[in-house]
């Protein structure tokens, strides 16, 4: 008997806390987007090759390389958020499915999954070219994006599941997906 392997694997970027309403960083519409995506992992993950997610994990009571602010000014400096070992840090979202999970931004900025290590050995996240990528997650307009045009750049195949991301702003995540259209991604 021949089985059919998925070619697609699912990257879920950044779906922390301190992204959600009542967080340090929040997105309005952040936890809906959270129960959204458990949900829709719930019922295709089989279809899934493999399936990946990633976060902010900052070192606390540091800039973490001049990222984080008492000072913030919302585009180069952010306020502590995402701070291991707090609550922010943690997943805001069912991640029972999730067989690889990445961290970014230890001690750095960060903005692309492709910044991150695998939380488990510390080698760095190279995603492969021979599966197409769905890409979905908090914020649309930051890290999203950024992981999404680093993962093009590598010549990765990807789609962007617009329904199961949240921008910043509104208009930031229609931005963005025009951008990532343009890049080469496809808009789902």
């Amino acid at each position: 008997m021949w089985y059919t392997i998925s070619m697609t694997k699912l990257l879920v970027v950044d779906v922390q806390r301190d992204f959600c309403e009542g967080g340090s960083l929040a997105c309005e519409g952040g936890y809906a987007v959270a129960q959204d995506i458990s949900e829709y992992l719930r019922d295709t993950h089989p279809r899934y090759a493999d399936v990946y997610a990633s976060r902010d994990y900052h070192l606390g009571g540091m800039s973490n390389g001049g990222h984080i602010s008492d000072d913030p000014d919302y585009v180069d400096t952010w306020p502590a958020h995402c701070i291991q070992g707090t609550e922010g840090a943690e997943y805001a979202f069912d991640t029972r499915h999730v067989e690889h999970h990445i961290v970014k931004g230890i001690g750095v900025p960060a903005y692309s999954a492709m910044q991150g290590v695998y939380h488990h050995d510390g080698d760095r996240f190279i995603p492969d070219t021979d599966h197409v990528w769905d890409v979905c997650g908090i914020a649309t307009d930051y890290c999203v994006r950024q992981s999404v045009l680093d993962m093009l750049a590598h010549g990765c195949r990807v789609n962007v599941l617009s329904d199961l991301c949240v921008g910043v702003t509104p208009e930031g995540h229609v931005t963005a997906l025009e951008e990532l259209e343009r890049a080469g991604a496809e808009i789902k």
